[in-house]
């Protein structure tokens, strides 16, 4: 993921930061619990209706 790109990126519900989960190749948002895809080429899908729910037990790491 370009550094770059990560950080002009927000949560497209919330407009909060986004932390890179490079092994699980997902974009997280830690107050909306939200998961969102990174597909082919390294291009994130940003769309709510896309993104996963993280289950409760899922650990969302810290900033």
């Amino acid at each position: 993921m370009d550094k770059n790109l990560l950080s002009i990126l927000v949560c497209s519900l919330c407009k909060g930061p986004l932390y890179y989960d490079k092994q699980a190749q997902e974009l997280i948002c830690r107050g909306d619990r939200l998961a969102y895809p990174i597909r082919r080429d390294g291009i994130p899908d940003m769309l709510v209706e896309d993104a996963r729910e993280l289950a409760p037990e899922e650990m969302v790491p810290k900033p």
